[in-house]
């Protein structure tokens, strides 16, 4: 068992400090929010007032998970940090920051002595239940020796059987969680995890899109259906190629509300998205799929682009077409 302390204490942070506790790690924890703390507090971890009380109450070597949104607030976080903790300590940024972000960090804060870890960390919020999945970038030996923290936070085997071609192979992998190389390597795949998370999301969205609309007036009466979206999930999650825990989800939120009202359409993107197409462009590895996704959700909060204006205007222009108005 080990003592962490985490700095970050919204969704994933806070259930990233109760999943270590309950396999018996001590955590001490800091907010900007002191009612996150108390809250803690009061579920066994240990409350720090201050970022100096923070790393006092830290036994050396010190490690130091920070679950803050990517950028200025966790540049700025970790540049405190390193101001404060003392060589051989070890900073995890657990967060989506940018992987040449970590690199930099790496090097600067290396030149104190100190440790740099970069966990990709996947599960959103039910990662309290399920475990998190985690991509690791950082020295070998300061991954290994955070290996009870990254095995505690992971879901493990479970029932998952193994893949074929892998009964004799040995690898953390099997458990949720892999250290994938040097500093940046964790947020690297884990940026690339999201962006084909963005385009498996997109897929399902246009293929239920299809058959929200195919009742249409536009089409013969020969070819409507009155399809049941919510069935036809549930009828995909049993023993359909295309099965998923997005596509459980999906079913989750149509069994709940079929016609989705509650949801505006808006589709905000976290940034790693962003990232994947820039890294497709620096390799020259087309990457179609992944970029429509991205620009769909941009498309997403719009209620009209001046493209498509320009595109009325010239369909009007050549061919008279006017615009129908709903």
């Amino acid at each position: 068992m080990m003592q962490i302390g985490v700095i970050g204490l919204g969704r994933m942070g806070a259930n990233i400090v109760r999943r270590l506790m309950h396999y018996g790690h001590e955590c001490v924890v800091f907010n900007r929010t002191p009612d996150k703390v108390r809250q803690l507090e009061g579920e066994g971890a240990t409350a720090a007032t201050s970022l100096d009380d923070f790393v006092n109450l830290l036994a050396k070597p010190r490690v130091v998970w920070v679950m803050l949104p990517a950028g200025d607030v966790t540049e700025e976080t970790i540049a405190t940090l390193a101001e404060k903790l003392e060589p051989g300590d070890i900073v995890i940024d657990g967060g989506n920051s940018y992987y040449k972000d970590d690199v930099r960090r790496a090097k600067l804060i290396n030149t104190k002595g100190i440790n740099y870890v970069d966990v990709g960390t996947s599960g959103g919020v039910w990662g309290l239940e399920r475990g998190y999945c985690l991509m690791i970038g950082g020295k070998p030996e300061v991954v290994s020796y955070l290996d009870p923290i990254f095995k505690s936070l992971a879901p493990g085997t479970g029932d998952i059987p193994k893949t074929p071609g892998r009964e004799d192979l040995r690898s953390t992998a099997e458990m949720g969680y892999l250290h994938c190389g040097s500093y940046g390597a964790g947020h690297f795949v884990k940026m690339v995890h999201n962006g084909v998370e963005y385009a498996l999301m997109q897929a399902y969205a246009e293929g239920f899109d299809i058959f929200r609309n195919a009742y249409s007036e536009e089409l013969g009466e020969d070819y409507r259906y009155d399809l049941d979206v919510a069935d036809i999930a549930e009828v995909w999650r049993r023993g359909s190629v295309v099965g998923s825990w997005l596509l459980d989800l999906t079913a989750m939120a149509l069994a709940e509300n079929p016609t989705l009202s509650n949801y505006s359409g808006y589709v905000q993107d976290s940034g790693e998205g962003r990232w994947t197409i820039i890294a497709a462009i620096e390799e020259a590895v087309p990457t179609d799929v992944l970029s429509a996704a991205l620009y769909t959700r941009f498309r997403s909060r719009q209620e009209h682009t001046f493209a498509e204006k320009i595109l009325s205007a010239m369909r009007y222009k050549f061919g008279g077409h006017v615009e129908q108005h709903s």
